[in-house]
């Protein structure tokens, strides 16, 4: 990409971009120098990082396959990160040849790829905006073209909550989009915690910190990340580990706690009359 495109594109290349830090620790090549720098010091710290990204993927795939067993047609991808190999629009339309996918990020860099390679198709948009202001996200004119809130819909959150301090109440923020949604919704939410690597906290929070341009946030623990499911059903296994959860062979959740991610899926249910 030329400067100039970068410039039009909102791409800074002096600073590390956590979409295209993610993108280095699964391999890809939409990355710059300083991504990759600022990628290796975390894996320094915590070489197994690049294998909780490829373990993620896989839940990716897994949690789809679940999701359409549900009945789910409608998915929410928020806080996207950049195009990869496994896609959820593709993953979704390999298992419902209808779905209908909105990917949503505030991330110049992921929006304009996104737009770029994403956004083909009427049953498919990428949106500008954030779990922070979900009033804003939900009334957006694409994504309402895209997705009926009417209907059943999966929310994904992807690897996004962990980035935001409990100051700025990330709780509130999940529970209006919760609220928002129909019942027969769910609420598919991924975490690093560090119950099982408590020394690598605080030099990998320090190194967030510094991208991030803010004093604020630390390390949650998995008890920390259970109250996003308040006023949810967590579907079976719960809260665990990204090996944990439904894997395809059980061989494949050995040593669960080398992969620090923690996932669950909530169910939104009709609420229980008094």
């Amino acid at each position: 990409m030329s400067d100039e495109a970068r410039r039009l594109a909102g791409v800074d290349a002096s600073t590390p971009n956590l979409a295209r830090m993610h993108d280095y620790f699964i391999g890809g090549k939409d990355n710059f120098a300083v991504d990759r720098e600022a990628a290796e010091a975390v894996l320094a710290v915590a070489p197994e990082v690049r294998v909780m990204a490829q373990e993620h993927q896989a839940f990716h795939v897994r949690v789809m396959r679940f999701l359409a067993e549900q009945g789910i047609t409608q998915f929410i991808n928020l806080g996207s990160g950049l195009p990869t190999e496994l896609n959820t629009h593709e993953l979704a339309r390999s298992l419902v040849p209808d779905a209908h996918v909105v990917y949503v990020d505030n991330d110049p860099v992921v929006l304009t790829h996104g737009r770029a390679i994403l956004a083909r198709g009427p049953r498919t948009a990428v949106v500008e905006g954030d779990v922070m202001h979900p009033a804003e996200l939900l009334a957006d004119p694409d994504l309402r073209r895209i997705i009926d809130l009417d209907r059943p819909v999966a929310l994904l959150l992807f690897g996004i909550l962990q980035y935001i301090p409990d100051d700025n109440d990330p709780f509130r923020r999940v529970a209006e989009l919760r609220d928002a949604l129909p019942v027969g919704s769910h609420v598919v939410i991924s975490h690093v915690v560090f119950d099982s690597r408590p020394e690598a906290a605080q030099p990998i929070v320090d190194i967030y910190r510094n991208i991030l341009g803010t004093q604020k946030g630390g390390a949650r623990k998995r008890e920390d990340v259970l109250p996003f499911f308040d006023g949810l059903e967590l579907v079976e296994p719960g809260l665990v580990y990204v090996r944990e959860w439904r894997p395809d062979s059980p061989f494949l959740s050995e040593r669960p706690d080398k992969a620090w991610v923690m996932v669950g899926v909530g169910r939104k249910d009709e609420p229980t009359s008094a």
